[in-house]
């Protein structure tokens, strides 16, 4: 539809609530984004952005109230029927969400997923128009056209993405909205992603509503920034001029927070006894076919050797599959290990039974990317703390109950007694990986692996996180194996850091050293990927 305004998005006034709460969630919005503009609206957790995605879409419960103008491309979106609604819907505007496996169906192919799309819009058109242009949009996002017949669990996360950047600008919408559309990803991949969504972007014309936490990214990649904060757009204009002078007190706060996290120093190494060993790890994955007789394998981690003392921070960085999560996954026995040993507390994982190697694991927790998959939603807080000391049987109803009040309040969830009552969806990013955090210690694990555990929070949410492991390491001398896409973050948390690539380490040493003085071709790539905030002498 052709837009004489010029405006891809306008917003006068608008309020938005949900259908079961008194409150406004977005509260007099005045914000507006010209056809071909890119723009960047970030905020605090629970600020509402992605609220505000959805109620530009309609994609909010049934009877959640809105106040105010609301216009894309200068359609109400609240006025049309469903059938009009529909059809705006990646014809005006498109939507790439945070985790494209959302957006994906499992049991589609990955040109069934544009030829569906291009068919509800365009019902007239043959199948060879459709699928020409649907190997069209494949090729101009990256993904080859012989990949058309592959289902989404054989791409990995960033081609994942590409096939939602293709989905959401198959029909040259006026306005994309990316709703943390790189969170996942490791730096190099999210760089990649960012620059072909703006080429396409900029390619066919389209305004771009980049939502995100990330302060650097979202200056990066865009020449206007908004920032959010209890429902009201607090401070806006030029990304760089913001990043560099905030006004508002939010501003500030989030800039600050970003700028602590990249200036931080690496700690004092421990001097403590060594509380897990992996020497020549190795976990394999079989691929299922033969070459000249001898099975094949991915050697998702090969050789892989490291030492972990009480107190210390040892970080795992490096690009997507290079066997970060396979790693996490070996030593926690959630993936075969192939050879090589696992030394917890001097016991020897691998030669111990199953019963007794299910006890010594109890040593060694995990912190999830995601909180909120990884608790049961069904659960209360309370319960899902002591849910792991009943199955383990070590305490009873009562005491595990305390136990629970005492974790809370010891990851900084006051008073204990409210949270304990909660369920997961009550809560903020920040406050669930704070419950996932006093979930793992439930066990008095002695280690502690954090798998991209602050990738997906705000920079204000990511230092409070990073400051509650710093503490709680320093107070009960746990180790931390902390895995990251993000060298910057690892660098000013962990004492050391090792990079894998193919399943290798190529490099280890203080971050500092690897940030100054980076050896490896890897190492040198993961640090010009880290976007950077701007500096005023620049």
């Amino acid at each position: 539809m052709f837009n004489s305004s010029g405006v891809a998005l306008e917003l006068e006034g608008f309020r938005q609530r949900y259908s079961q709460s008194p409150h406004w969630i977005l509260n007099g919005l005045d914000f507006k984004i010209k056809s071909g503009e890119c723009v960047a609206l970030v905020g605090p957790s629970g600020c509402g952005k992605s609220t505000l995605a959805k109620a530009i879409l309609q994609l909010l419960p049934q009877g959640s109230p809105s106040e105010g103008g609301l216009f894309i491309s200068g359609q109400d979106p609240r006025q049309l029927s469903q059938a009009k609604l529909r059809k705006l819907r990646g014809k005006s505007v498109g939507l790439i969400f945070q985790d494209p496996m959302t957006r994906l169906n499992p049991l589609m192919t990955v040109g069934g997923h544009l030829l569906d799309l291009l068919q509800a819009h365009n019902p007239t058109t043959t199948y060879s128009s459709r699928k020409k242009q649907a190997e069209e949009l494949l090729e101009r996002v990256g993904i080859h056209k012989k990949r058309f017949l592959a289902y989404p669990h054989e791409f990995s996360g960033g081609m994942r993405q590409r096939l939602g950047i293709a989905l959401a600008l198959a029909l040259n919408p006026e306005l994309v909205i990316a709703d943390e559309p790189t969170t996942s990803l490791d730096m190099d991949v999210a760089n990649k992603v960012m620059a072909e969504l703006c080429s396409q972007c900029k390619e066919i014309g389209s305004a771009l509503l980049l939502i995100s936490h990330d302060l650097a990214m979202a200056g990066k990649w865009c020449e206007r920034m908004a920032i959010l904060n209890n429902g009201k757009i607090v401070e806006e204009g030029q990304s760089r001029q913001l990043l560099i002078n905030p006004k508002s007190k939010t501003g500030k706060t989030l800039v600050n927070a970003a700028r602590a996290r990249e200036g931080e120093k690496t700690p004092k190494k421990s001097q403590s006894k060594t509380v897990l060993e992996v020497n020549c790890l190795r976990s394999w994955h079989p691929l299922g076919g033969m070459l000249w007789g001898a099975p094949q394998w991915v050697k998702a981690v090969n050789n892989v050797s490291f030492q972990l003392r009480e107190g210390e921070a040892l970080g795992v960085v490096g690009l997507s599959g290079c066997g970060k999560s396979t790693l996490c996954k070996a030593l926690t026995g959630l993936t075969p290990i192939r050879g090589g040993e696992v030394k917890l507390e001097n016991q020897q994982l691998l030669t111990l039974q199953s019963k007794q190697c299910q006890k010594a694991r109890q040593s060694l927790q995990m912190v999830f990317q995601d909180p909120l998959a990884s608790l049961n939603p069904r659960m209360t807080i309370g319960e899902a703390i002591s849910d792991p000391l009943l199955i383990h049987k070590i305490a009873n109803q009562k005491k595990a109950h305390e136990k629970s009040l005492e974790l809370l309040e010891k990851v900084g969830l006051s008073p204990a007694s409210h949270y304990q009552k909660c369920f997961p969806r009550e809560l903020s990013g920040g406050q669930l990986q704070r419950v996932a955090i006093a979930r793992a210690l439930t066990l008095n694990p002695k280690v502690l692996i954090c798998d991209e555990s602050v990738s997906m929070l705000d920079a204000e949410s990511q230092a409070e996180i990073l400051v509650l492991l710093r503490n709680l390491q320093e107070n009960l001398g746990l180790a931390i194996l902390f895995i990251t896409h993000d060298l910057s973050v690892a660098t000013g948390f962990c004492h050391k850091i090792i990079v894998l690539n193919n399943g290798h380490i190529v490099e280890e040493g203080p971050g500092i050293e690897l940030f100054n003085q980076p050896k490896a071709s890897i190492t040198r790539k993961l640090i010009e990927s880290c976007p950077r905030l701007p500096q005023e002498n620049l």
